[in-house]
């Protein structure tokens, strides 16, 4: 690997070895040579990949550079996720261990079946900027305070302001308010849009 010329090339050179080591710490795992999976560097690459993505790279060429390893780590979680469940539910994982060889750690049974968690914030169409803009980052903080709980990377801050003005705007017009729902289950988080009226 050719040597840094930037303190960028650095940080980037830095996270495509910190994605590196993920993938062969998971590889690892799945072929039963690691006894549990690697959150510890999953949550470090999570950490840094946030960092960037949440910075401002004025540079074309640079902020292509990071979206690329941005999108090779996305694809790798949904891999593993993947593979994850495979395990979980005793199927064969091409190039690992199958369970017979490398059983998972007992679980204690859940007394019930896990209720999805749910968190909504509202906005009322035509309200105040100051009043919505402080309700995104209230939505913001909630939504990737849930992603960390589940080891998934928060979005970035600007996609979802843009996702909460179309939404306003699209439903708005109706005089409608906006609920957006965040939920956790089954160890996924998800974002659900809906209008509500007055009855």
């Amino acid at each position: 690997m050719a040597a840094p010329r930037t303190e960028w090339d650095k940080q980037m050179q830095y996270l495509e070895a910190e994605i590196r080591r993920l993938e062969a710490e998971f590889n690892m795992f799945f072929a039963g040579r690691l006894p549990r999976p690697p959150w510890e560097t999953r949550a470090k690459v999570a950490a840094l990949v946030k960092k960037h993505d949440q910075s401002f790279i004025n540079n074309t060429a640079d902020r292509f550079r990071f979206e690329s390893l941005q999108s090779r780590y996305y694809k790798f979680i949904e891999l593993w996720e993947r593979q994850m469940t495979s395990r979980e539910l005793g199927r064969p994982m091409p190039g690992g261990a199958r369970r017979s060889e490398a059983p998972p750690p007992a679980r204690r049974p859940d007394p019930k079946p896990a209720e999805p968690q749910e968190s909504v914030v509202r906005f009322g169409a035509g309200a105040d900027p100051d009043a919505e803009s402080r309700r995104v980052q209230e939505l913001y903080e909630r939504l990737s305070a849930a992603k960390r709980e589940v080891g998934e990377a928060p979005v970035a801050l600007d996609r979802l302001q843009a996702l909460v003005k179309a939404q306003v705007d699209k439903f708005g017009n109706d005089g409608a308010r906006v609920a957006f729902r965040i939920a956790t289950k089954d160890g996924k988080v998800s974002l659900t849009v809906k209008p509500e009226k007055d009855d």
